[in-house]
Formats: structure tokens, C-alpha cells, sequence
């Protein structure tokens, strides 16, 4: 006779897959309290640091050739919106009549149409009710077998207690 037994190891994609959700969860809580730094800049504190960086300190002459200084320049784009419209010159049109204005005509209101009552809703039936939740749990019994026979069962009488009730309304 033999045992199959089952290894306690874990696989190795399932501990890459915890491994990656740790390192995750941990950046997001190092973020979250402030303990890596942002990348929200702005356009002056980029200017800020371009400047710093230009600065060049005096040094001793040691060379007898010295470089230039680089200066950087940052460089803003700026986008610009024109609120005028194109104008086009249209062939010149004759003069149109001066419109005058007219008095409304005098309305006659007439009384509102009468609509029929909705039919008053028909009533559950507890007959339909009854006759068809005992016919859906016939049906039901002999569907599976154990837990699932009753499931089945109770399904079957909720369902054939609903069908029979619609059927009832139907023909009254």
C-alpha cells in the first residue's frame, strides 16, 4: 500500500508573490510617513538647485589654463491662449427689415384630458402559493442526494410557491 505524502514546502512563486506584497506594503508605509522623500517639484525650487549648481567656487590657480564657468539656464515653456477669433470678411448683404414686434395670440386653455384607472393589482393567491410550492418540492426531492437533496427540496418550494402564485394571478 502507498502513502502519498504531501510536502510542507512552499512554492516558489507563492513566496515571490508574498515577498513582492511585503516590499509593496513596506515602500507605501515608508511613503506615507514621510520617510522617502517626494518627487513633487516645482519650477522654482528647480531653479533653486540649477543656480546652486552654477555657482562655482573660487579655487587656487594651479593651472595655467582655466575653464570657463558653465551657467545653466533653465528653460520654461509657457503656454499662451489668445482669446481673439479669426474674423472673416463677408460679402457686404442688403439691409434686412426691421421686425416688429407682434402681440401674442390670446390662448384658449381647454380642461385637462381624463385618463383611465390602472387596474387595481391583483392579490397573491394563496392557493397558487400553496400547490405550487408542494409541487416544486416534489420536483425538488428527487433531485441529489444528501444536503444538496434538501437544498434542493427548499429551492424547489420557494420557486414552485412563486410560479404557482404568478400562474393564479393569470387566470383569475
Amino acid at each position: 500500500m502507498e502513502m502519498n505524502q504531501t510536502s510542507n514546502r512552499i512554492h516558489p512563486l507563492m513566496a515571490g508573490a508574498a515577498v513582492s506584497v511585503m516590499l509593496v506594503s513596506l515602500l507605501g508605509v515608508a511613503a506615507i510617513t514621510g520617510i522617502l522623500p517626494n518627487s513633487h517639484g516645482t519650477a522654482a525650487e528647480t531653479a533653486r538647485i540649477a543656480a546652486q549648481t552654477a555657482v562655482v567656487a573660487p579655487a587656487p590657480i594651479q593651472q595655467a589654463a582655466i575653464a570657463p564657468a558653465v551657467v545653466k539656464q533653465v528653460v520654461e515653456h509657457k503656454t499662451i491662449v489668445h482669446h481673439q477669433y479669426a474674423q472673416h470678411h463677408a460679402a457686404p448683404t442688403r439691409a434686412r427689415p426691421v421686425q416688429v414686434a407682434q402681440a401674442e395670440p390670446v390662448r384658449q386653455y381647454s380642461p385637462a384630458p381624463v385618463y383611465q384607472q390602472p387596474a387595481p393589482a391583483t392579490q397573491n393567491s394563496p392557493v397558487g402559493i400553496g400547490v405550487g410550492a408542494v409541487v416544486g418540492g416534489l420536483l425538488g426531492s428527487q433531485v441529489g442526494g444528501g444536503n444538496g437533496r434538501t437544498l434542493a427540496t427548499i429551492a424547489g418550494a420557494v420557486g414552485g410557491g412563486y410560479v404557482g402564485n404568478e400562474i393564479a394571478k393569470r387566470n383569475q
